[in-house]
């Protein structure tokens, strides 16, 4: 079922390709197919920033496997990873462990979570200026919990963007300038973060868990988790983020 799904999913995304790199605005992209709705409708409620649907393609994409993999099957634990946006399927009882890593060109878990059944939880997505994606900010790490998978992956996104300060040590060029087709086009990117004092860093987190705890009081997200030089902060009611070695 996954494999007949994912064999199509590519083309439908072409087709809708041009309105799906477009900023989100004051009309609701009008799209096709199936994945590119689900990418319209986790970057709406986000509409007062700059945002195209590109933002929840990989969450997106999880969403709709996780759908086909457990269609008509009785299946108790099912996972998505789409390089870090996973989508979660959990039968009653069954749960989840996950570690988090700040620097992928460091790994080590520097964090844990726990996904239960009860959870309104079937998303995890972690983004951040070092990741695959483009980012404005320059967070190591955001992990986000949503109730999917293009919601996570929209959230970390707008929360790695917010966790940003003005300092000679951080790098930046034009989105275009590092990928041709970017849907950024000329707006500046990270590209590097030196050494930065102490209350720089702090500084950025608070912006980033300002937007974290907004998207939270919205309903758009359960908990986040924000990393940068080795501080953290996290927000979540119960959340059941820890950071390893008790940083918070």
């Amino acid at each position: 079922q996954a494999g007949k799904r994912f064999a199509t999913i590519l083309d439908e995304l072409v087709a809708d390709l041009p309105r799906l790199r477009e900023p989100v605005g004051a009309a609701r992209p009008l799209l096709n197919g199936a994945v590119a709705q689900r990418m319209a409708g986790a970057v709406w409620p986000h509409r007062d920033v700059f945002v195209t649907p590109m933002v929840a393609v990989a969450g997106a994409v999880a969403d709709v496997m996780l759908a086909a993999f457990t269609a008509a099957r009785d299946l108790t634990r099912v996972y998505v990873n789409n390089g870090g946006d996973i989508a979660f399927h959990l039968a009653a009882g069954q749960s989840f462990d996950a570690g988090i890593v700040d620097d992928a060109d460091a790994p080590g878990v520097d964090a844990r979570v726990r996904l239960t059944y009860d959870m309104p939880v079937r998303g995890l997505a972690t983004s951040g200026w070092r990741g695959r994606s483009h980012s404005f900010g320059i967070a190591d790490a955001v992990t986000v919990l949503a109730r999917s998978a293009a919601e996570a992956d929209v959230a970390a996104t707008l929360i790695a963007n917010a966790i940003s300060v003005d300092h000679p040590a951080i790098k930046r060029a034009p989105a275009n300038s590092l990928s041709d087709d970017s849907d950024l086009g000329e707006l500046p990117v990270t590209v590097a973060v030196d050494e930065l004092p102490d209350d720089a860093i702090e500084q950025a987190l608070t912006a980033g868990l300002a937007r974290a705890r907004a998207m939270q009081d919205a309903g758009l997200l359960f908990s986040a988790y924000l990393s940068l030089k080795g501080q953290v902060m996290t927000t979540g009611a119960g959340t059941p983020l820890s950071a390893v070695g008790g940083a918070a």
